[in-house]
């Protein structure tokens, strides 16, 4: 491996094992895997119970992504392993072990599943029920064995998940954010630079397309965003105060929204322009153009003053086109400048509260020794 592929691996596990992002997803891998070994060694070696897999299983599946969910969904699916746990005892004591037991148990788990209370755990009842129907049904004991591994399992996981780091959604949540700023930055200096070149067409129609999938981050965005916010409540951590409502950050997504609308309307714009600095004339099209370029950087770099420096220049663009300029293209000078003041205004607060993002880990690699 030569010296520039050594030195880009090492940048990417720098990177990485700098991500606050990524130690979240460690540490919730790491507390469902205890979670389901704590609930198996107490089960079993501890109460020393005959059958206690239902005690990691049940652990596995209510370590959620948020301790809400973990309160709200576990109580779901521990409602719906106890089911099947009775539901496997009433048709084995019934009918035995045979194909046709099984195919009542996995009509009536997958019918008791669509209830809404159950929350949709049809998967959950068929599958633990069929586990105990084939395991042994004919036993009180061990069917109270199994409601003990259920209860274990339960407890053990909520234990787990609220009082070892409760997961906060935050980071994830701004990286999504931070990334759409980035989008809207970079499309700003591509537009800028394909005008300085001459765009075509398929550059305008690739523009457009741009914003759709900006469009689509956003969404992605917000759907973080809420996680977040649910991920803060019933959370004991401090910082999960500010994330129980979330005001700026739903302010910000309104803003990236605005931002890329607005550029949709610019590119759409240039797109009705068959020759664009030939038809302005220099006058407009060198200082409009430059802005453009100023304004996606300092969106990029999130850089407010940038942005203040930016709207200043192109107020002073419009004063003077106005005293100066009696071009036929006014219609099109006009719109161009609305849509790049409403990008500023948009992106300005978001560029100052970059910040909301917090600071990577400083971990690194050890240097390697000359």
């Amino acid at each position: 491996m030569g010296e520039g592929s050594s030195r880009g691996l090492r940048e990417r596990i720098d990177d990485r094992i700098s991500d606050p992002i990524w130690w979240n997803d460690v540490l919730q891998l790491a507390k469902t895997v205890l979670a389901a070994v704590a609930a198996w060694v107490i089960a079993a070696s501890v109460l020393d119970l005959p059958q206690p897999f239902l005690a990691p299983w049940a652990a596995l599946l209510v370590v959620h992504a948020t301790v809400y969910r973990t309160f709200s969904k576990g109580a779901q699916q521990v409602a719906a392993t106890v089911v099947a746990v009775l539901l496997a005892t009433l048709v084995g004591e019934a009918f035995g072990l045979s194909t046709w037991a099984i195919t009542l148990l996995l009509v009536v788990a997958l019918v008791l599943g669509s209830v809404p209370w159950l929350g949709a755990e049809a998967t959950t009842i068929a599958t633990t029920g069929l586990v105990v129907l084939t395991t042994g049904f004919d036993d009180d004991v061990m069917l109270l064995s199994r409601l003990y591994d259920t209860a274990i399992g339960v407890v053990v996981g909520l234990l787990v998940n609220v009082m070892v780091w409760p997961p906060l959604r935050r980071h994830t949540a701004a990286k999504a954010l931070d990334a759409v700023d980035d989008g809207i930055g970079m499309l700003l200096v591509d537009i800028a630079g394909g005008l300085g070149d001459g765009c075509q067409d398929e550059d305008v129609t690739g523009w457009i397309d741009r914003t759709r999938d900006l469009d689509q981050d956003l969404d992605q965005a917000w759907a973080l965003v809420r996680q977040a916010q649910e991920s803060a409540r019933m959370n004991p951590r401090r910082s999960a105060r500010s994330m129980r409502d979330p005001r700026q950050w739903h302010e910000l997504l309104r803003r990236l929204e605005q931002a890329v609308a607005e550029t949709r309307s610019l590119a759409r714009t240039l797109g009705g322009q068959s020759a664009h600095r030939e038809t302005w004339g220099e006058a407009f099209a060198d200082p409009w153009i430059s802005v453009l370029a100023d304004v996606g950087r300092a969106a990029v770099e999130a850089d407010p003053e940038g942005l203040v420096g930016a709207r200043g220049r192109l107020v002073a663009l419009s004063e003077d086109m106005r005293r100066t300029e009696r071009s036929a293209e006014w219609p099109v000078y006009g719109a161009l400048i609305i849509n790049l003041r409403n990008i500023i205004d948009a992106m300005d607060e978001v560029a100052a509260a970059n910040p909301i993002t917090g600071r990577r880990l400083r971990i690194r690699l050890p240097a390697p020794r000359a």
